[in-house]
C-alpha cells in the first residue's frame, strides 16, 4: 500500500524556521512526483512546492526564496525546509504523491492520488 506520513509541524514565531518531512512507502520513489500543499482555515488548498526527479523543483510565488523542497532517496522521504516564516504561512501542510508521468499541473491538488495526513504549522506574530 502507498503510504505518506507528514511530520515536523509546530508553533514558531515569525521569522523562524521549520522542516517538514514526508516519509513514503509502497512505491518506487524515483517514479513519482511529490508536492507540498497547504490549507488555511476557510481557504482552498494551495500548492506550495513540488518536485520530480525528471522536472526538478517548483515553488509558488509565496514560497520562492524562503522554502526549499528536497528528498532523500535512501529514506524515501521528501522534505520542506521553511525559513523566514510569516503568520500567513499558518496552515495544515500536506504532502502528496502521484506517478511522475501522469498528466496535470503539479500545483493542482486533483492530480494527486496519494496524500499524507497533514501537519499543522502555526506562525505567531
Amino acid at each position: 500500500d502507498v503510504q505518506l506520513q507528514a511530520s515536523g509541524g509546530g508553533l514558531v514565531q515569525a521569522g523562524g524556521s521549520l522542516k517538514l518531512s514526508c516519509e513514503t512507502s509502497g512505491f518506487t520513489f524515483d517514479d513519482f512526483a511529490f508536492c507540498w500543499f497547504r490549507q488555511a482555515p476557510g481557504k482552498a488548498r494551495e500548492g506550495v512546492s513540488c518536485f520530480t526527479k525528471l522536472d526538478g523543483t517548483f515553488y509558488s510565488d509565496s514560497a520562492k526564496g524562503r522554502f526549499t523542497i528536497s528528498s532523500d532517496n535512501r529514506k524515501n522521504t521528501v522534505y520542506l525546509q521553511m525559513n523566514s516564516l510569516k503568520p500567513e504561512d499558518t496552515a495544515v501542510y500536506y504532502c502528496a504523491a502521484d506517478p511522475m508521468f501522469n498528466l496535470g499541473d503539479f500545483f493542482t491538488s486533483a492530480r494527486y492520488d496519494y496524500w499524507g495526513q497533514g501537519t499543522q504549522v502555526t506562525v505567531s506574530s
